[in-house]
């Protein structure tokens, strides 16, 4: 490397060193998300920006920023910069081999739409370019195979050090188990808490997971045995409550946040489901189930209110159908607020495992 290119090599650097993660507060070069820097003999930069989420919601930004401050570089004539990212697991000896994050989603009460909300953040954060499973942990009320289109069950394969495990079908690029897979139409299970935990943590380590960026898991209503298996099994990343606008919904989420506290399972945000309702009609936006819970509950939580999802007939109509609406209709206004609920999720669980 001549003097001359040795300089601007070292200019492009110091240039990159301006350039901030707005959400980690250091620069790019310091958090080693720039790689494969390269500067051709005509002055063309070219490097790769390693984002620690494909769901980056300042991707743009952050690009930005890069070719603002090389165009400052005297001697650089040329940008050619790719984005990239690397979603950087927990550092935890106890974590779920191959999965970089476990997402909880929970409600604390039935009824008001933690399923949905799990299913369309599932398939939002694989749309964002991201490798993801979708655990469906309530186990006796199994609604994600229906929400997914999934009706074959998992497959069995033999592994010489784990033993007989399950390999799960896929849905629109999701990885899917659940116990609708694994029992006949309509049966019930009446299981006691041993049981239980017996199928979470045959979930968690007798599934063929694979290598997953995000593992979803859909919790069942309440503050019982599957939450406190699940804590106890593997490092739970982060929860998302679910909840409506009204008291009632509320009351239940209170006691499920303060669940998630007692386990140390840090906590991403609130939903707020089921919102307002829009008339097709008058154009105004009408709140069947009051307002502001949401905004309160996030408030009271000193954490982020997500998103505040719509009634809209064509958000039950795909988890009937098993079509989710960010793949249906992702022009409509539920799809825009799942899609970027997912980036806020996946932005807050990049923030823990710094």
């Amino acid at each position: 490397m001549t003097s001359k290119s040795a300089n601007l090599n070292e200019s492009v650097l110091n240039a990159l060193r301006t350039v901030m993660d707005p959400d980690l507060g250091k620069d790019l070069v310091s958090l080693n998300m720039i790689r494969d820097l390269t500067i051709g003999p005509d002055g063309t930069v070219s490097l790769r920006v390693v984002l620690t989420t494909p769901a980056c919601p300042l991707k743009a930004k952050i690009e930005g920023d890069v070719r603002a401050a090389l165009a400052g570089v005297d001697g650089v004539k040329g940008v050619q910069i790719k984005m990239d990212a690397e979603v950087r697991a927990r550092k935890n000896p106890n974590k779920l081999d191959g999965v970089s994050h476990i997402i909880a989603v929970s409600s604390g009460k039935g009824g008001v739409g933690k399923s949905t909300v799990s299913v369309n953040l599932a398939v939002s954060l694989a749309l964002e370019g991201a490798s993801v499973g979708l655990m469906d942990a309530d186990i006796y009320g199994p609604n994600i195979p229906t929400m997914m289109g999934v009706s074959e069950p998992p497959t069995v394969e033999s592994d010489a050090s784990r033993g007989d495990l399950l390999v799960p079908p896929s849905a629109h690029g999701i990885r899917v188990i659940s116990m609708g897979n694994l029992i006949e139409g309509d049966q019930p299970l009446v299981w006691r808490g041993p049981m239980l935990h017996n199928i979470v943590d045959q979930f968690c380590h007798k599934v063929k997971w694979g290598k997953l960026d995000y593992l979803v898991v859909d919790m069942p209503p309440g503050t019982g045995d599957v939450q406190l298996s699940l804590a106890q099994l593997v490092p739970v990343s982060g929860a998302v409550l679910v909840t409506t606008p009204q008291e009632v919904a509320m009351q239940d989420v209170r006691k499920a946040f303060y669940m998630f506290e007692k386990v140390r399972i840090p906590m991403i945000g609130v939903v707020e489901n089921m919102s307002y309702f829009r008339c097709d009609q008058c154009q105004k936006s009408h709140d069947l189930f009051g307002s502001g819970g949401g905004k309160l509950l996030a408030a009271k939580f000193g954490t982020e209110l997500l998103g505040q999802i719509p009634i809209l007939p064509e958000v039950r109509i795909g988890g009937d159908l098993g079509r989710p609406i960010v793949l249906t209709d992702p022009d409509s206004e539920p799809a825009k607020v799942f899609r970027d609920l997912s980036k806020k999720v996946a932005q807050r669980v990049s923030l823990f495992s710094q």
